[in-house]
C-alpha cells in the first residue's frame, strides 16, 4: 500500500545537483528498483500482466460502444451550442477548481516528502507535484514515470530515489483512501431520491457500497494506530504513518477528488443533477479509467460515467467531458511540460558554468 516507508535496505545515492539530468528512461529503471518489490517467479507476473492487457482492450471497446451509443446522434453544433452556454463564470470556476485540485495535491506531496525524511520547502514541493501530476494524469497515472519525473526535479535538491518512491507511494494511498472517502460518503448522503433521479446505482447497491468504502477506510486509520512493527514481504519493509497523518490523507484526498469531480459538476447546467448523487458516478469511473491503463483513462472514464448518470442532456455531458479533459488534463499538461524545459534548460545552464 501506498503510505509506507521503505526500511531495512541500503539507501540509494543521492544525485548530484551539479550533474547533467539522466533521460526520463535512465530514471525509470533506477525509480522501479526503489519501489517494493511485487514480484515472485517471472510466470505471474508475465500472465498478470496478459490479463491487464486483455482488461484494457475490453474497457476500451466497451467504452467506445457505450459513447457510440449515447452521443452518435449529436451534431458538433449542438456541442458547441452546450459549450457556450457555460459562461465566462463556469469556466472561470473550472479553471481555479482545476488549480485548487493541484494545489492540495501539492500539499500531501509535501507531506510525504516530510514523512519520507526528505527536507523540501512548500513551494519547491507543490512545484515538483504539480509537474508530476499534470504529466502522469495525461499518462494515466503511471506510478513509475510519475515517479522518475519527481526523481528528475527533486535530484537539485538532494532528495533519493528511495524519498521519491515513498513519496510517489504515499501520493497514491491518499488518492485511494480520499476517493473511498468521499465516494462512500456521497452514496450515502445522496438520499434515496437523488439517486432515483441522478443515477443508475440501485439505492441498496450505493447504501451497501457506501458502508464497505468507508468500512475500509476505518480499517486503514484503525492499522495506522494500531500496528507498531513494519509489515514485511518481497524482501522490503513498509511502515504505516502514524494516525494523525492518515486523517490527513483522508481529508485531503477526499477533497481534493470532490474539487475534482466540481470540475464537470460545474459544466453540467444548473439542477441538471445533484452534486452527491453526481460523485456516485464520478468516483467508479476514476478507478476504472485507472485499471483500463489507458492513458488518462479517456474514454474508458467517459463510458463508465455516461453509463451511471442520468437526466443529463447528451450534449451538455459531452460538452462538460470536453471542458473537464481541457482544464484538468491539457492545460496542466502544456504548463508542467513548459516548466519542465524550462527547469531542465536551467539545470543545464549552471552546470556548464
Amino acid at each position: 500500500m501506498a503510505a509506507a516507508r521503505l526500511e531495512e535496505s541500503p539507501p540509494l545515492p543521492t544525485r548530484d545537483p551539479d550533474a547533467r539530468a539522466a533521460p526520463v528512461e535512465e530514471v525509470e529503471e533506477e525509480f522501479a528498483a526503489a519501489l517494493p518489490q511485487t514480484q515472485g517467479s517471472r510466470f505471474f507476473p508475465m500472465i498478470r500482466q496478459h490479463i491487464w492487457h486483455l482488461v484494457a482492450v475490453l474497457l476500451l471497446g466497451a467504452a467506445v460502444y457505450i459513447l457510440w451509443r449515447e452521443f452518435h446522434q449529436l451534431e458538433p453544433g449542438q456541442i458547441a451550442d452546450a459549450i457556450s452556454a457555460w459562461g465566462w463564470r463556469a469556466i472561470a470556476g473550472a479553471i481555479g477548481l482545476s488549480a485548487c485540485s493541484f494545489i492540495l495535491m501539492g500539499i500531501v506531496e509535501w507531506m510525504g516528502l516530510r514523512w519520507s525524511g526528505a527536507k523540501i520547502s512548500v513551494p519547491s514541493a507543490l512545484a515538483g507535484s504539480f509537474i508530476a501530476s499534470a504529466i502522469a494524469h495525461t499518462l494515466g497515472a503511471n506510478l513509475i514515470v510519475s515517479g522518475a519525473v519527481r526523481a528528475r526535479y527533486y535530484a537539485k535538491h538532494g532528495i533519493t530515489l528511495r524519498q521519491v518512491a515513498a513519496t510517489t507511494l504515499f501520493d497514491g494511498f491518499s488518492f485511494t483512501v480520499g476517493l473511498s472517502t468521499l465516494a462512500g460518503l456521497s452514496l450515502l448522503l445522496a438520499g434515496s431520491h437523488d439517486i432515483a433521479a441522478g443515477s443508475r446505482i440501485a439505492n441498496p447497491v450505493a447504501d451497501g457500497v457506501g458502508v464497505l468504502l468507508l468500512a475500509g477506510v476505518a480499517t486503514y486509520v484503525t492499522l495506522c494506530a494500531t500496528l507498531r512493527r513494519p509489515l514485511s514481504g518481497f524482501g522490503h519493509s513498509i511502515r504505516l504513518p502514524s494516525w494523525r497523518v492518515a486523517l490527513a490523507q483522508m481529508g485531503l484526498g477526499a477533497l481534493d477528488n470532490a474539487v475534482a469531480a466540481s470540475i464537470i459538476w460545474t459544466l453540467l447546467p444548473p439542477k441538471s443533477i445533484a452534486f452527491f448523487a453526481f460523485v456516485g458516478g464520478y468516483a467508479p469511473s476514476v478507478v476504472v479509467g485507472l485499471i483500463s491503463h489507458v492513458p488518462g483513462g479517456v474514454g474508458v472514464f467517459e463510458g463508465s460515467l455516461s453509463t451511471l448518470v442520468k437526466g443529463i442532456p447528451p450534449a451538455a455531458l459531452a460538452a462538460a467531458f470536453l471542458g473537464y479533459r481541457l482544464f484538468f488534463f491539457l492545460l496542466p499538461l502544456a504548463l508542467a511540460s513548459l516548466a519542465l524545459a524550462l527547469d531542465t534548460l536551467h539545470e543545464r545552464t549552471r552546470s556548464r558554468a
